[in-house]
């Protein structure tokens, strides 16, 4: 499996995220477009760390509403992982893990376990964060975490333990979900059609 394209489309957005798994290409920053100059700089950590090519389109229905921007692309990005989980589930995915992020002064920790469980927690230890970073909202940054958990169906605890700068912090937090991504889609032959916790997978009936 070398590629997973999803496009989410609603009344006022349409996100496609194409993941590329074959090796970073030179080139991987300029496949990252969004109207956010700082979004874009967060997906360039992701991919960095993650080692994987992350693809974006953005359009929008008529307002540049960075709140809609950082939720919808984040469910879409977090839909591809989830896709790619699921399409690699007979291969074997260690599908869990966590990692840290640091910069210079501030240091994060992600961590990640696709359980089917869509939930967020950002603990930023009493660090006062700034409300901005660059044109983005703090809340929006959350939201777009919140909104991969949610799009990847997953767990994903970030705890912030140091920093001063509010770019730096940020970097750190991002470059730990990127590294925690590499861990957690790794391949895993000993695990085929296991789940990242001790539970079968989920299975539905409905009528």
């Amino acid at each position: 499996m070398e590629q997973i394209e999803v496009t989410r489309t609603t009344t006022e957005s349409e996100m496609t995220v194409r993941l590329d798994f074959s090796p970073l290409k030179s080139d991987y920053r300029e496949k990252i477009n969004t109207p956010l100059t700082f979004l874009n700089h967060m997906l360039e950590h992701i991919a960095w760390r993650s080692g994987i090519n992350i693809e974006t389109t953005v359009s929008l229905d008529k307002f540049c509403l960075t709140h809609v921007i950082c939720e919808d692309l984040g469910i879409a990005l977090g839909k591809a992982v989830s896709e790619y989980l699921h399409r690699m589930s007979d291969v074997g995915i260690i599908g869990f893990g966590d990692a840290y992020g640091i910069i210079d002064e501030a240091r994060a920790h992600s961590l990640i376990s696709f359980e089917s469980r869509a939930y967020f927690d950002i603990d930023y230890n009493g660090i006062a964060m700034c409300d901005m970073v660059e044109e983005l909202y703090r809340e929006d940054l959350e939201t777009f975490l919140l909104g991969f958990a949610q799009g990847a169906n997953c767990t994903l605890h970030i705890v912030v333990e140091k920093g001063e700068n509010g770019h730096h912090i940020w970097e750190a937090v991002f470059r730990s979900l990127g590294s925690t991504l590499a861990r957690a889609l790794s391949r895993d032959e000993s695990r085929p059609e296991r789940t990242a916790g001790v539970a079968r997978a989920i299975e539905w009936q409905i009528k």
